[in-house]
Protein backbone atom coordinates (compact mmCIF):
# COMPACT_ATOMS: atom_id res chain seq x y z
CA UNK A 1 0.00 0.00 0.00
CA UNK A 2 2.93 2.08 0.49
CA UNK A 3 4.51 1.98 -2.33
CA UNK A 4 1.66 2.16 -4.72
CA UNK A 5 1.19 5.69 -2.99
CA UNK A 6 4.54 6.49 -3.65
CA UNK A 7 4.64 5.33 -7.65
CA UNK A 8 0.94 6.74 -7.81
CA UNK A 9 2.75 10.47 -6.83
CA UNK A 10 6.08 10.00 -8.80
CA UNK A 11 5.02 8.31 -11.85
CA UNK A 12 2.58 10.52 -14.37
CA UNK A 13 -0.54 8.58 -15.03
CA UNK A 14 -0.47 7.57 -19.61
CA UNK A 15 -3.89 8.56 -20.82
CA UNK A 16 -5.13 5.57 -21.69
CA UNK A 17 -8.45 4.64 -23.61
CA UNK A 18 -9.74 3.07 -20.60
CA UNK A 19 -13.31 3.42 -18.81
CA UNK A 20 -12.56 6.26 -16.70
CA UNK A 21 -15.89 7.72 -15.52
CA UNK A 22 -16.17 11.55 -14.52
CA UNK A 23 -16.19 12.43 -11.31
CA UNK A 24 -19.17 13.66 -9.85
CA UNK A 25 -19.63 15.86 -7.09
CA UNK A 26 -18.26 18.43 -4.90
CA UNK A 27 -14.11 16.78 -3.58
CA UNK A 28 -13.08 17.94 -0.66
CA UNK A 29 -9.67 17.45 0.86
CA UNK A 30 -10.98 13.90 2.24
CA UNK A 31 -11.69 12.57 -1.05
CA UNK A 32 -7.79 14.52 -2.02
CA UNK A 33 -5.98 12.35 0.61
CA UNK A 34 -7.90 9.23 -0.01
CA UNK A 35 -7.07 9.73 -3.70
CA UNK A 36 -3.50 10.25 -2.91
CA UNK A 37 -3.29 7.46 -0.75
CA UNK A 38 -4.86 4.50 -2.40
CA UNK A 39 -5.71 6.11 -6.07
CA UNK A 40 -3.33 2.98 -7.56
CA UNK A 41 -6.25 1.04 -6.18
CA UNK A 42 -8.74 1.86 -8.69
CA UNK A 43 -7.16 1.88 -12.07
CA UNK A 44 -7.80 -0.51 -15.25
CA UNK A 45 -10.75 -2.64 -13.90
CA UNK A 46 -11.38 -1.19 -10.64
CA UNK A 47 -12.80 1.77 -12.08
CA UNK A 48 -15.79 -0.48 -13.40
CA UNK A 49 -15.93 -2.57 -9.74
CA UNK A 50 -16.15 0.75 -8.27
CA UNK A 51 -18.68 2.75 -10.81
CA UNK A 52 -21.07 -0.59 -10.34
CA UNK A 53 -21.42 -0.66 -6.30
CA UNK A 54 -21.83 3.11 -6.93
CA UNK A 55 -24.04 3.57 -9.76
CA UNK A 56 -25.41 -0.26 -10.34
CA UNK A 57 -25.10 -1.68 -14.38
CA UNK A 58 -25.06 1.57 -16.19
CA UNK A 59 -23.49 0.58 -19.23
CA UNK A 60 -23.83 -2.49 -20.98
CA UNK A 61 -19.93 -3.21 -20.74
CA UNK A 62 -19.72 -3.39 -17.40
CA UNK A 63 -21.58 -6.68 -17.46
CA UNK A 64 -18.63 -8.53 -17.94
CA UNK A 65 -18.23 -7.99 -14.14
CA UNK A 66 -20.05 -10.20 -11.65
CA UNK A 67 -21.81 -8.90 -8.86
CA UNK A 68 -20.89 -9.86 -6.09
CA UNK A 69 -17.57 -7.86 -5.37
CA UNK A 70 -19.29 -4.44 -6.05
CA UNK A 71 -22.38 -5.50 -3.74
CA UNK A 72 -19.82 -6.11 -0.77
CA UNK A 73 -18.23 -3.36 -1.58
CA UNK A 74 -21.97 -1.35 -1.14
CA UNK A 75 -22.74 -2.95 1.67
CA UNK A 76 -19.47 -2.88 3.38
CA UNK A 77 -19.64 0.94 2.58
CA UNK A 78 -22.75 1.55 3.67
CA UNK A 79 -22.17 -0.17 7.15
CA UNK A 80 -18.45 1.23 8.24
CA UNK A 81 -19.55 4.99 9.47
CA UNK A 82 -17.40 6.87 7.76
CA UNK A 83 -16.99 10.49 7.77
CA UNK A 84 -20.15 12.30 6.12
CA UNK A 85 -17.72 14.54 3.99
CA UNK A 86 -16.67 11.49 1.69
CA UNK A 87 -17.87 11.21 -1.55
CA UNK A 88 -19.25 7.68 -2.31
CA UNK A 89 -15.90 6.98 -4.60
CA UNK A 90 -13.93 7.56 -1.75
CA UNK A 91 -15.79 5.67 0.66
CA UNK A 92 -15.85 2.60 -1.01
CA UNK A 93 -12.09 2.55 -2.43
CA UNK A 94 -11.54 2.65 1.44
CA UNK A 95 -14.24 -0.17 1.38
CA UNK A 96 -12.04 -2.33 -1.28
CA UNK A 97 -8.90 -1.73 0.26
CA UNK A 98 -10.33 -3.09 3.91
CA UNK A 99 -11.83 -5.94 2.23
CA UNK A 100 -9.47 -7.13 0.17
CA UNK A 101 -6.91 -6.77 3.07
CA UNK A 102 -9.13 -9.32 4.98
CA UNK A 103 -10.04 -11.53 2.24
CA UNK A 104 -6.54 -12.08 1.01
CA UNK A 105 -4.94 -12.88 4.10
CA UNK A 106 -8.34 -15.32 4.72
CA UNK A 107 -7.03 -16.52 0.46
CA UNK A 108 -3.57 -17.59 2.13
CA UNK A 109 -5.11 -19.50 5.10
CA UNK A 110 -7.12 -21.30 3.34
CA UNK A 111 -4.64 -22.47 0.49
CA UNK A 112 -2.69 -23.46 3.58
CA UNK A 113 -5.11 -25.74 4.80
CA UNK A 114 -5.90 -27.19 1.33
CA UNK A 115 -2.11 -27.50 1.21
CA UNK A 116 -2.26 -29.69 3.95
CA UNK A 117 -4.72 -31.72 2.82
CA UNK A 118 -3.54 -32.09 -0.66
CA UNK A 119 0.21 -32.42 -0.36
CA UNK A 120 -0.17 -33.90 3.18
CA UNK A 121 3.44 -31.85 3.57
CA UNK A 122 2.84 -29.02 6.25
CA UNK A 123 6.41 -27.31 5.60
CA UNK A 124 5.41 -26.98 2.08
CA UNK A 125 2.15 -26.10 2.41
CA UNK A 126 3.24 -23.22 4.80
CA UNK A 127 5.82 -22.37 2.19
CA UNK A 128 3.44 -22.44 -0.65
CA UNK A 129 0.73 -19.78 1.54
CA UNK A 130 4.28 -17.30 2.07
CA UNK A 131 4.62 -17.49 -1.79
CA UNK A 132 0.72 -16.43 -2.24
CA UNK A 133 1.57 -13.51 -0.02
CA UNK A 134 4.63 -12.74 -2.50
CA UNK A 135 3.17 -13.12 -5.55
CA UNK A 136 2.82 -11.19 -7.77
CA UNK A 137 -1.50 -11.46 -8.50
CA UNK A 138 -0.89 -10.03 -4.98
CA UNK A 139 -1.02 -6.39 -6.37
CA UNK A 140 -4.38 -7.42 -7.59
CA UNK A 141 -5.44 -8.87 -4.89
CA UNK A 142 -4.71 -5.13 -2.69
CA UNK A 143 -6.37 -3.12 -5.83
CA UNK A 144 -10.53 -2.76 -6.36
CA UNK A 145 -10.79 -6.17 -7.69
CA UNK A 146 -12.59 -9.63 -7.37
CA UNK A 147 -9.42 -11.40 -7.21
CA UNK A 148 -8.96 -11.51 -3.44
CA UNK A 149 -12.56 -12.59 -2.77
CA UNK A 150 -12.70 -15.18 -5.77
CA UNK A 151 -9.26 -16.57 -4.29
CA UNK A 152 -10.73 -16.97 -1.01
CA UNK A 153 -13.92 -19.12 -1.75
CA UNK A 154 -12.39 -21.19 -4.50
CA UNK A 155 -9.30 -22.36 -2.45
CA UNK A 156 -11.61 -22.72 0.48
CA UNK A 157 -14.19 -24.73 -1.29
CA UNK A 158 -11.29 -26.85 -2.46
CA UNK A 159 -10.45 -27.61 0.81
CA UNK A 160 -14.29 -28.51 1.98
CA UNK A 161 -14.05 -30.76 -0.89
CA UNK A 162 -11.10 -32.49 -0.06
CA UNK A 163 -12.60 -32.70 3.73
CA UNK A 164 -15.52 -34.37 2.22
CA UNK A 165 -17.90 -31.36 3.12
CA UNK A 166 -19.52 -31.38 -0.87
CA UNK A 167 -22.52 -29.34 -0.30
CA UNK A 168 -20.70 -26.92 1.90
CA UNK A 169 -17.79 -27.36 -0.97
CA UNK A 170 -20.75 -26.51 -3.90
CA UNK A 171 -22.00 -23.51 -1.80
CA UNK A 172 -18.58 -21.98 -2.00
CA UNK A 173 -18.05 -22.34 -5.83
CA UNK A 174 -21.39 -21.31 -6.14
CA UNK A 175 -20.28 -18.01 -5.03
CA UNK A 176 -17.20 -18.30 -5.98
CA UNK A 177 -19.37 -18.25 -9.62
CA UNK A 178 -20.66 -14.69 -8.83
CA UNK A 179 -17.55 -13.58 -8.41
CA UNK A 180 -15.50 -14.13 -11.88
CA UNK A 181 -16.74 -15.93 -14.42
CA UNK A 182 -13.98 -19.22 -14.46
CA UNK A 183 -15.34 -20.18 -11.27
CA UNK A 184 -18.00 -21.98 -13.56
CA UNK A 185 -14.38 -24.20 -14.49
CA UNK A 186 -14.61 -25.52 -10.79
CA UNK A 187 -17.33 -27.77 -11.51
CA UNK A 188 -14.95 -29.47 -12.90
CA UNK A 189 -13.84 -30.68 -9.34
CA UNK A 190 -17.06 -32.16 -8.50
CA UNK A 191 -17.16 -34.23 -11.52
CA UNK A 192 -13.67 -35.59 -11.13
CA UNK A 193 -14.62 -36.31 -7.78
CA UNK A 194 -17.53 -38.26 -8.00
CA UNK A 195 -15.98 -40.41 -10.76
CA UNK A 196 -12.99 -40.62 -9.20
CA UNK A 197 -15.06 -42.07 -5.45
CA UNK A 198 -17.13 -44.26 -8.19
CA UNK A 199 -14.11 -45.95 -10.18
CA UNK A 200 -12.38 -47.05 -6.52
CA UNK A 201 -15.18 -48.33 -5.44
CA UNK A 202 -15.17 -50.50 -8.70
CA UNK A 203 -11.65 -51.68 -7.96
CA UNK A 204 -11.92 -53.15 -4.53
CA UNK A 205 -12.31 -57.14 -3.66
CA UNK A 206 -14.73 -59.12 -4.81
CA UNK A 207 -16.09 -59.45 -1.35
CA UNK A 208 -16.79 -55.98 -0.65
CA UNK A 209 -18.55 -55.87 -4.51
CA UNK A 210 -20.94 -58.17 -3.15
CA UNK A 211 -21.42 -55.62 -0.43
CA UNK A 212 -21.68 -52.62 -3.08
CA UNK A 213 -25.07 -51.60 -4.27
CA UNK A 214 -26.20 -52.33 -8.06
CA UNK A 215 -24.10 -50.73 -10.29
CA UNK A 216 -27.05 -48.62 -12.03
CA UNK A 217 -28.03 -47.43 -8.70
CA UNK A 218 -24.31 -45.92 -8.07
CA UNK A 219 -24.43 -44.18 -11.39
CA UNK A 220 -27.77 -42.46 -11.10
CA UNK A 221 -26.45 -41.28 -7.82
CA UNK A 222 -23.47 -39.98 -8.79
CA UNK A 223 -25.20 -38.25 -11.48
CA UNK A 224 -27.89 -36.56 -9.79
CA UNK A 225 -26.22 -35.25 -7.14
CA UNK A 226 -23.32 -34.22 -9.29
CA UNK A 227 -25.86 -32.60 -11.64
CA UNK A 228 -27.41 -30.69 -8.78
CA UNK A 229 -23.71 -29.51 -7.78
CA UNK A 230 -22.91 -28.11 -11.12
CA UNK A 231 -26.09 -26.70 -10.98
CA UNK A 232 -25.89 -24.85 -8.13
CA UNK A 233 -22.16 -23.62 -9.43
CA UNK A 234 -24.13 -22.32 -12.73
CA UNK A 235 -26.66 -20.37 -11.04
CA UNK A 236 -25.60 -17.09 -9.95
CA UNK A 237 -23.69 -16.67 -13.44
CA UNK A 238 -27.31 -17.99 -15.48
CA UNK A 239 -29.44 -15.58 -13.03
CA UNK A 240 -26.90 -12.39 -13.69
CA UNK A 241 -27.27 -13.27 -17.48
CA UNK A 242 -31.01 -12.93 -17.06
CA UNK A 243 -30.78 -9.72 -14.83
CA UNK A 244 -28.52 -8.38 -17.81
CA UNK A 245 -31.14 -9.69 -20.48
CA UNK A 246 -34.32 -7.60 -18.32
CA UNK A 247 -32.27 -4.98 -18.11
CA UNK A 248 -30.77 -4.03 -21.45
CA UNK A 249 -33.32 -6.50 -23.62
CA UNK A 250 -36.72 -5.64 -22.63
CA UNK A 251 -38.52 -1.64 -23.29
CA UNK A 252 -36.76 0.97 -22.04
CA UNK A 253 -37.91 2.32 -18.52
CA UNK A 254 -36.74 6.08 -19.04
CA UNK A 255 -33.55 5.74 -16.98
CA UNK A 256 -32.00 8.35 -18.63
CA UNK A 257 -34.02 10.80 -16.95
CA UNK A 258 -31.86 9.96 -13.69
CA UNK A 259 -28.52 9.52 -15.06
CA UNK A 260 -26.15 12.94 -14.95
CA UNK A 261 -25.45 14.93 -18.06
CA UNK A 262 -21.59 13.73 -17.72
CA UNK A 263 -22.32 10.60 -17.82
CA UNK A 264 -24.67 10.58 -20.73
CA UNK A 265 -22.18 12.51 -22.50
CA UNK A 266 -19.66 9.56 -20.99
CA UNK A 267 -21.68 7.45 -23.07
CA UNK A 268 -22.55 9.47 -26.12
CA UNK A 269 -18.84 9.83 -26.63
CA UNK A 270 -17.16 6.52 -26.21
CA UNK A 271 -20.22 4.29 -28.32
CA UNK A 272 -21.68 3.23 -24.42
CA UNK A 273 -24.97 1.08 -24.39
CA UNK A 274 -27.03 2.50 -21.56
CA UNK A 275 -29.41 0.51 -19.64
CA UNK A 276 -32.88 1.59 -20.20
CA UNK A 277 -33.18 3.96 -22.88
CA UNK A 278 -34.80 3.84 -25.74
CA UNK A 279 -33.36 2.49 -29.21
CA UNK A 280 -32.52 -0.57 -30.89
CA UNK A 281 -31.80 -4.15 -28.98
CA UNK A 282 -28.35 -5.27 -28.77
CA UNK A 283 -27.30 -7.74 -31.03
CA UNK A 284 -27.05 -10.44 -28.14
CA UNK A 285 -30.48 -10.21 -27.36
CA UNK A 286 -31.82 -11.76 -30.54
CA UNK A 287 -29.51 -15.31 -29.87
CA UNK A 288 -30.84 -18.51 -29.09
CA UNK A 289 -28.82 -18.32 -25.68
CA UNK A 290 -28.48 -14.28 -25.20
CA UNK A 291 -25.21 -14.36 -23.34
CA UNK A 292 -24.02 -11.08 -22.33
CA UNK A 293 -20.76 -12.06 -20.90
CA UNK A 294 -19.54 -13.27 -24.01
CA UNK A 295 -20.92 -10.71 -26.57
CA UNK A 296 -18.92 -8.22 -24.24
CA UNK A 297 -15.40 -10.27 -24.39
CA UNK A 298 -16.16 -10.58 -27.89
CA UNK A 299 -17.10 -7.21 -29.14
CA UNK A 300 -15.92 -4.49 -26.59
CA UNK A 301 -12.71 -6.46 -25.92
CA UNK A 302 -12.02 -8.42 -28.57
CA UNK A 303 -11.44 -11.36 -27.23
CA UNK A 304 -11.12 -14.70 -28.88
CA UNK A 305 -9.13 -17.76 -30.01
CA UNK A 306 -5.57 -16.50 -31.27
CA UNK A 307 -6.50 -12.77 -31.71
CA UNK A 308 -4.13 -11.62 -29.22
CA UNK A 309 -1.14 -12.52 -31.85
CA UNK A 310 -0.18 -9.87 -32.75
CA UNK A 311 3.69 -8.08 -33.42
CA UNK A 312 2.52 -5.07 -31.26
CA UNK A 313 1.43 -7.14 -28.29
CA UNK A 314 4.80 -8.51 -27.58
CA UNK A 315 5.42 -6.80 -24.89
CA UNK A 316 2.14 -8.15 -22.97
CA UNK A 317 3.59 -11.63 -24.18
CA UNK A 318 6.71 -10.73 -22.05
CA UNK A 319 4.80 -9.70 -18.90
CA UNK A 320 2.60 -13.25 -19.59
CA UNK A 321 5.78 -15.45 -19.61
CA UNK A 322 7.14 -15.55 -16.13
CA UNK A 323 3.81 -17.39 -14.89
CA UNK A 324 3.19 -19.19 -18.67
CA UNK A 325 6.68 -20.81 -17.71
CA UNK A 326 6.03 -21.96 -14.51
CA UNK A 327 2.97 -23.43 -15.12
CA UNK A 328 4.40 -25.67 -18.14
CA UNK A 329 7.30 -26.00 -15.93
CA UNK A 330 4.81 -27.73 -13.42
CA UNK A 331 2.73 -29.46 -15.86
CA UNK A 332 5.63 -31.38 -17.20
CA UNK A 333 7.18 -32.33 -13.79
CA UNK A 334 3.95 -33.54 -12.61
CA UNK A 335 3.48 -35.99 -15.64
CA UNK A 336 7.38 -36.72 -16.40
CA UNK A 337 7.06 -37.84 -12.78
CA UNK A 338 3.62 -39.64 -12.89
CA UNK A 339 3.59 -41.05 -16.29
CA UNK A 340 0.42 -43.88 -15.79
CA UNK A 341 -1.26 -41.58 -13.26
CA UNK A 342 -2.09 -38.93 -15.94
CA UNK A 343 -2.66 -41.67 -18.62
CA UNK A 344 -4.91 -43.54 -16.73
CA UNK A 345 -6.42 -40.23 -15.44
CA UNK A 346 -5.98 -40.71 -11.66
CA UNK A 347 -8.95 -43.34 -11.79
CA UNK A 348 -6.86 -46.77 -11.13
CA UNK A 349 -5.66 -47.12 -7.83
CA UNK A 350 -1.40 -47.27 -7.41
CA UNK A 351 0.30 -49.83 -5.62
CA UNK A 352 1.11 -47.30 -2.69
CA UNK A 353 -2.74 -46.64 -2.17
CA UNK A 354 -3.10 -50.12 -2.11
CA UNK A 355 -0.66 -50.36 0.69
CA UNK A 356 -2.11 -47.02 2.54
CA UNK A 357 0.88 -45.31 2.21
CA UNK A 358 0.23 -43.03 -1.32
CA UNK A 359 3.21 -40.56 -2.26
CA UNK A 360 2.59 -37.14 -0.61
CA UNK A 361 4.10 -33.80 -2.20
CA UNK A 362 3.14 -31.66 -5.21
CA UNK A 363 4.21 -34.70 -7.32
CA UNK A 364 2.04 -37.06 -5.49
CA UNK A 365 -1.45 -38.49 -7.00
CA UNK A 366 -3.83 -36.22 -5.05
CA UNK A 367 -2.21 -32.62 -7.31
CA UNK A 368 -3.60 -34.49 -10.56
CA UNK A 369 -6.58 -32.60 -10.92
CA UNK A 370 -5.12 -29.16 -9.62
CA UNK A 371 -2.59 -29.92 -11.92
CA UNK A 372 -5.04 -30.58 -15.14
CA UNK A 373 -7.05 -27.62 -14.13
CA UNK A 374 -4.37 -25.02 -13.90
CA UNK A 375 -2.91 -26.66 -17.74
CA UNK A 376 -6.36 -26.18 -18.85
CA UNK A 377 -6.56 -22.05 -17.36
CA UNK A 378 -3.25 -21.69 -18.69
CA UNK A 379 -4.12 -23.01 -21.93
CA UNK A 380 -7.07 -21.10 -22.67
CA UNK A 381 -5.58 -17.61 -21.25
CA UNK A 382 -2.28 -17.56 -23.21
CA UNK A 383 -4.57 -18.38 -26.51
CA UNK A 384 -8.03 -16.61 -26.08
CA UNK A 385 -7.43 -14.30 -23.48
CA UNK A 386 -5.92 -10.72 -23.11
CA UNK A 387 -2.51 -12.20 -21.66
CA UNK A 388 -1.62 -9.36 -19.37
CA UNK A 389 -4.16 -10.72 -17.24
CA UNK A 390 -2.74 -14.37 -17.14
CA UNK A 391 -0.75 -13.33 -14.21
CA UNK A 392 -3.67 -12.62 -11.53
CA UNK A 393 -6.23 -14.91 -13.51
CA UNK A 394 -3.90 -17.83 -12.94
CA UNK A 395 -2.51 -16.50 -9.60
CA UNK A 396 -6.34 -16.12 -7.79
CA UNK A 397 -7.45 -19.55 -9.54
CA UNK A 398 -4.97 -22.19 -9.11
CA UNK A 399 -3.26 -23.14 -5.85
CA UNK A 400 -0.08 -24.69 -8.67
CA UNK A 401 1.31 -21.95 -9.37
CA UNK A 402 2.34 -22.03 -5.04
CA UNK A 403 2.68 -25.41 -4.59
CA UNK A 404 5.43 -26.23 -7.32
CA UNK A 405 7.62 -23.52 -6.18
CA UNK A 406 7.52 -24.40 -2.71
CA UNK A 407 8.22 -28.00 -3.89
CA UNK A 408 11.05 -26.78 -6.04
CA UNK A 409 12.51 -24.77 -2.90
CA UNK A 410 11.71 -27.56 -0.50
CA UNK A 411 13.48 -30.16 -3.00
CA UNK A 412 16.73 -28.34 -3.73
CA UNK A 413 17.49 -25.68 -0.74
CA UNK A 414 19.12 -27.56 1.96
CA UNK A 415 17.80 -24.38 4.52
CA UNK A 416 14.25 -25.40 4.30
CA UNK A 417 14.35 -29.14 4.44
CA UNK A 418 12.65 -30.62 7.27
CA UNK A 419 14.04 -33.69 8.61
CA UNK A 420 11.40 -35.91 9.75
CA UNK A 421 7.69 -35.82 9.05
CA UNK A 422 8.34 -33.95 5.75
CA UNK A 423 10.64 -35.76 4.20
CA UNK A 424 11.10 -35.24 -0.30
CA UNK A 425 9.12 -37.10 -2.58
CA UNK A 426 12.29 -38.90 -3.47
CA UNK A 427 11.77 -40.89 -0.40
CA UNK A 428 15.28 -41.05 0.54
CA UNK A 429 15.71 -39.56 4.40
CA UNK A 430 17.50 -36.31 5.11
CA UNK A 431 20.56 -35.70 7.61
CA UNK A 432 19.83 -33.57 9.89
CA UNK A 433 23.18 -31.77 8.36
CA UNK A 434 21.32 -31.02 5.51
CA UNK A 435 18.16 -29.00 6.94
CA UNK A 436 19.96 -26.18 9.00
CA UNK A 437 20.88 -27.37 12.31
CA UNK A 438 20.58 -24.89 14.45
CA UNK A 439 18.19 -22.29 12.81
CA UNK A 440 14.75 -21.56 13.99
CA UNK A 441 11.71 -23.34 12.71
CA UNK A 442 10.18 -20.75 11.18
CA UNK A 443 11.22 -20.76 7.04
CA UNK A 444 11.24 -16.84 6.74
CA UNK A 445 14.03 -16.41 10.15
CA UNK A 446 15.43 -19.55 8.44
CA UNK A 447 15.91 -18.02 5.15
CA UNK A 448 17.08 -14.44 6.67
CA UNK A 449 18.97 -15.73 8.67
CA UNK A 450 21.09 -17.82 6.10
CA UNK A 451 20.76 -15.77 3.05
CA UNK A 452 24.26 -16.04 1.51
CA UNK A 453 24.18 -20.15 1.99
CA UNK A 454 20.98 -20.00 0.14
CA UNK A 455 21.14 -21.73 -3.53
CA UNK A 456 21.35 -19.56 -6.93
CA UNK A 457 17.93 -21.98 -8.09
CA UNK A 458 16.31 -20.48 -4.44
CA UNK A 459 17.39 -17.31 -5.17
CA UNK A 460 16.22 -17.13 -8.78
CA UNK A 461 12.32 -18.01 -7.49
CA UNK A 462 11.95 -15.69 -4.58
CA UNK A 463 13.80 -12.59 -6.64
CA UNK A 464 11.44 -13.54 -9.80
CA UNK A 465 8.32 -13.49 -7.10
CA UNK A 466 9.47 -10.19 -5.82
CA UNK A 467 10.82 -8.20 -8.96
CA UNK A 468 7.46 -9.18 -10.81
CA UNK A 469 5.41 -8.14 -8.12
CA UNK A 470 7.60 -4.37 -8.18
CA UNK A 471 7.10 -4.47 -12.16
CA UNK A 472 3.51 -5.36 -11.68
CA UNK A 473 2.61 -2.70 -9.09
CA UNK A 474 4.04 0.26 -11.10
CA UNK A 475 2.23 -0.91 -14.38
CA UNK A 476 -1.10 -1.55 -12.22
CA UNK A 477 -0.79 1.99 -10.53
CA UNK A 478 0.09 4.07 -13.64
CA UNK A 479 -1.42 3.96 -17.37
CA UNK A 480 1.31 2.79 -19.60
CA UNK A 481 0.52 3.06 -23.38
CA UNK A 482 1.27 -0.94 -24.19
CA UNK A 483 -0.59 -2.22 -21.37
Amino acid sequence: LVLQAVFNLLIPDHSADAFSPPRLGQQGPWDALVERLLGGLGRWDAEHFLFIAERGYLFEHNCAFLPLFPLSLRALAGVVPWPPQLQPRSRLLLSAALLNSLLSVLAAAALYELGRAVLRRRSQAFLAALLFSLSPASVFMAAAYSESMFAFLAFSAMWQLEKGQSWLSGLLFSLASGARANGLINAGFFLYSRGKRFALQLQVGSASVRKLPPVWKQVLSMAVSAALMCAGIFLPFALFQYYAYGRFCSPGTSLDRTIPEPLLQLAQDKGYRVAGMDGTKPPWCSQHVPLVYSYIQDTYWNVGFLRYFELRQIPNFLLALPVTLLGSWAAWTYVSTNPRHCLTLGLERSKSEEKGNPRDGFCGPAAFVYVVHATALLAFGFSCMHVQVLTRFLGSSSPIFYWFPAHLLQEHEPLLCNAGTDNPTSGKPLSKSHCGRGTPDNLVVRLLLNWRLITPLSKSILGFFLCYWLLGLILHCNFFPWT
